[in-house]
Formats: C-alpha cells, sequence, structure tokens
C-alpha cells in the first residue's frame, strides 16, 4: 500500500505541473477564499479518483471521455459569463458571505470534477489501479493532485492582493474563456456532425444569454449607483 501511495502521488504531482486543473485553481484563488477552493478540489479529486480506482481496479475498463470533455467546457464558459457578470451582494453581509461561499465550493467542485474526467490525471490513475493496491494509489494520487493545486493556489492567493478587482476579474474571464475552448475543442475532436452542431448551438446560445444577462446587470446596477449618490453630486438641472 505504501509504495502505491507514493507512486501515485509522484506521478500525479508531476502530471498535473502545468496542467489546466492547476491553472484552473490558480484562477479561482484569484476570486475567492483560498480555503474555500482548496476544500472543493479535495473533494472532487476525492470522489473523481475514487471513480478512477473503480474502473481501474475492479472493472478493468476505461470510461469515454469526449463528452466529459464538452460538458466540461461548457461549464467552464458558464462559469466565465458568471465572472464578467460579477456577484450580486445583498445587504445581509454575513448571510452573503455564507451564500457566496457555498455557490462558489459547489461550482468549483463541479467545473473540476467535470474538468478531470478524461483527464490524463484519471487515466493514470486508472492504469495504477489495474496492477497496484486500490486503497494507496486512492489516497496517493488525491494527496499529489492536491498538493500540486495548493502550489497555484498559494500563487493565485498572492496575486490577488496585488491586482486591482476589475483586472482579477478579466484575468479570471479570459483564463475561464480558454479553459472553455481547451475543452470542447478535446472533447469535439473526431467528433460527429449531429454532436459537432448541437454543442456549438449551445455554445452560441449561452454566449447570447450570457451576453444579455451581463448587460441587464451592468445597467442595473449603473442605475442604483446613480440613485445612491448625493442630490449634490448628481448633475445640474437644465436652465429653464
Amino acid at each position: 500500500m505504501v509504495t502505491a501511495l507514493l507512486l501515485s502521488f509522484g506521478v500525479v504531482f508531476v502530471a498535473e505541473l502545468g496542467d489546466k486543473s492547476q491553472l484552473m485553481a490558480m484562477t479561482y484563488a484569484l476570486r475567492y477564499r483560498w480555503w474555500v477552493v482548496l476544500t472543493a478540489i479535495l473533494t472532487a479529486t476525492t470522489l473523481v479518483h475514487a471513480v478512477s480506482v473503480f474502473f481501474g481496479h475492479f472493472l478493468g475498463l476505461s470510461i469515454p471521455t469526449h463528452l466529459m470533455a464538452i460538458v466540461g467546457g461548457l461549464a467552464m464558459l458558464a462559469f466565465a459569463l458568471w465572472t464578467l457578470r460579477g456577484d450580486e451582494l445583498s445587504e445581509d453581509e454575513g448571510s452573503r458571505a455564507v451564500r457566496v461561499s457555498g455557490s462558489v465550493f459547489l461550482a468549483v467542485m463541479s467545473s473540476f470534477m467535470l474538468a478531470e474526467l478524461g483527464d490524463k490525471t484519471m487515466l493514470a490513475t486508472i492504469t495504477l489501479a489495474t496492477d497496484h493496491d486500490w486503497l494507496g494509489i486512492w489516497i496517493g494520487s488525491t494527496i499529489g493532485m492536491v498538493a500540486a493545486d495548493a502550489l497555484a493556489i498559494a500563487v493565485g492567493a498572492l496575486l490577488g492582493k496585488h491586482l486591482p478587482e476589475r483586472t482579477i476579474a478579466l484575468a479570471a474571464a479570459a483564463l475561464f474563456f480558454g479553459f472553455a475552448v481547451w475543452l470542447l475543442v478535446d472533447g469535439l475532436a473526431g467528433a460527429s456532425p449531429a454532436l459537432l452542431g448541437g454543442t456549438l448551438a449551445a455554445v452560441a446560445v449561452m454566449l447570447i444569454v450570457g451576453g444579455r444577462l451581463i448587460v441587464t446587470t451592468r445597467r442595473r446596477r449603473a442605475r442604483a449607483a446613480a440613485a445612491r449618490l448625493p442630490r449634490d453630486e448628481t448633475p445640474a438641472s437644465l436652465p429653464h
């Protein structure tokens, strides 16, 4: 078990260096609390690698990956649009913090699960689990991935303290769009015309609806900000 744990830790840690998962972890850490991001990654990694070990050790099978890549790409596109739109803030800061942390946890966990299904680290875990102790592979691969992503989270949290909020939001959105393109291209390589057309149609709908929501939200916030201005700061009235 110890040998399997060390082996899987080393393989997955090295495989994660420079991988999209590390970039995703750094991007999330630019915007949100590091401990929420790390906890979500730990949960997603534990679940995904449990599936990998199950298929590799107990079934000896691999799973189709192109559909998972497409779903992951669409999820990244949705998160990019969400980032551009910005989070909604309520009057109750305490309640808001709980709700935002909860939604971020679910978003990070789900996006990492989708991104990792079919990724090289999952395939490596399946392969290792076919010939080694399954529990050691599960623990070692999970620790290896979380350790690699923790490095990226540290970098993202450090950068987030020195960059303007608007710059962070635009950089994060750009990275999420990049992840979306990465996953979609990977999933659609060699896809059937029906799957290709359906995916492109879904992307178009998401862009149209997301763009509309972004514009509407910004106009509403601008009107709310203008309404909060003191009377003496409002534009002077036109002469009678």
